[in-house]
């Protein structure tokens, strides 16, 4: 049936591909892998062979493969992704020696693949269980780890019927996982190789915080005394509610940051505006001083950006899940999200401790801002909290590599 199912994905990921540029992007990424294997694969070096969806998983890997290419350098390191929204960004990442996709899990693939790459060990991040890879790892003595893992009673891994799925817990080396609930349900069910590291993203968010780049233009846009809001990676849905507030709130000013920044979403977003907005690549110091909103139309700049935030909101949770809210907790700021975050540890944390806040409508939204511009020391003291419980879960990354090591 696992197969089966892969067999059906690519089929259809291939059809797509005649009229969606992700699809097509992935297909012809695949193309190249073998060849781009056989061509750069040194057959005298030891690689470490991370695997990714996208960019979020890719951030958690990051320091693991800084510390690693800091501590054991005699090891190289092979990347590869899934989806093309992390590929196109990280092709070029450049503590990695080899970036590609990594082609669909059949056997035949996988036989292929681990036969040219021969990893000296194997990294998983999160969510990554692609049966035929794990297996032929297995079968040939490659340990495969999975980092910053999460696991709920509700996976298929753990239903009362005992399926193929679930035995391939079995053939994993080691498990590191977020938290003690993880840990516990593992134990439960029989596998006993795991250790509660936390979540190695923690530790990336913290290096970002202390190599922030200095933005003048968004520092001009963020210095006249207005409270300056930040909306990371929104989606239309986080769209329709803050932008409301923000067009009868003129105390305050917004940047926002779409998860996606096609010119028709942005289009979409400047229609809802009814204040001054201007996107970021065409900002000029004088129009930072006459704008009230600021639409971030690149890549890469967000993790900075929200260190000029007095307040956060986190996009997704009102689709498939809330995107990387420690990336702006880490600067001291109240974060907001939408009620889509139980699959998220930090999310959980930070709403029993009060540092984070997630609201269902608009009315909630409204009311929480107005609580935090009513009274600036509870907006303080939620952005305190929420640093301190970043800085406090610190860690993941060299409890890893001690083990892995």
């Amino acid at each position: 049936m696992y197969n089966l199912g892969i067999y059906l994905m690519s089929l259809l990921i291939r059809l797509a591909s005649t009229f969606k540029k992700k699809a097509r992007l992935m297909c012809d990424g695949h193309k190249n892998v073998f060849k781009l294997l056989e061509n750069k694969i040194d057959k005298k070096a030891k690689y470490i062979w991370f695997h990714v969806a996208s960019l979020g998983e890719f951030e958690q890997a990051r320091p693991l493969i800084e510390a690693i290419k800091k501590e054991q350098p005699e090891y190289k390191i092979l990347l590869t992704f899934f989806s093309p929204s992390g590929y196109e960004v990280r092709y070029n990442y450049p503590l990695a020696d080899i970036v590609t996709y990594l082609p669909f899990d059949t056997k035949k693939n996988a036989e292929r693949f681990l036969k040219l790459a021969n990893p000296h060990m194997v990294i998983f991040i999160k969510y990554e269980f692609w049966y035929n890879y794990i297996h032929e790892s297995y079968l040939i003595g490659i340990p495969v780890y999975l980092v910053s893992a999460v696991f709920r009673e509700s996976q298929s891994f753990f239903k009362k019927i005992r399926t193929p799925y679930r035995n391939m817990l079995s053939l994993y080396t080691h498990f590191f996982v977020q938290d003690e609930e993880s840990y516990k349900l593992l134990l439960k069910h029989g596998i006993q190789k795991v250790t509660v590291a936390g979540d190695t993203r923690i530790d990336r968010v913290i290096e970002i915080q202390k190599q922030t780049a200095n933005l003048p233009l968004i520092e001009s846009f963020a210095d006249n005394g207005a409270l300056v809001f930040i909306a990371g990676s929104s989606w239309p849905a986080d769209e329709e509610i803050f932008i409301n507030y923000f067009n009868n709130s003129p105390d305050i000013k917004l940047i926002i940051a779409p998860h996606e920044i096609n010119e028709s979403h942005l289009i979409e977003i400047e229609k809802k505006l009814n204040r001054p907005s201007i996107r970021y690549t065409k900002l000029s110091e004088n129009d930072s001083v006459n704008t009230d909103c600021l639409i971030i139309d690149c890549f890469g700049l967000l993790s900075s950006v929200y260190r000029y935030a007095d307040i956060g909101y986190i996009g997704g949770g009102f689709g498939d899940g809330i995107h990387n809210l420690p990336e702006a907790a880490v600067y001291g700021i109240p974060v907001i999200f939408g009620p889509n975050y139980s699959k998220f540890r930090e999310a959980r944390d930070l709403i029993a401790i009060g540092g984070g806040f997630s609201i269902k409508n608009r009315e909630e939204f409204n009311n929480i801002m107005e609580s935090f511009t009513g009274k600036p020391e509870l907006r303080e003291k939620a952005g305190e909290v929420a640093k301190n419980y970043i800085f406090s879960n610190s860690g993941a990354t060299n409890t890893i590599l001690k083990h892995i090591f």
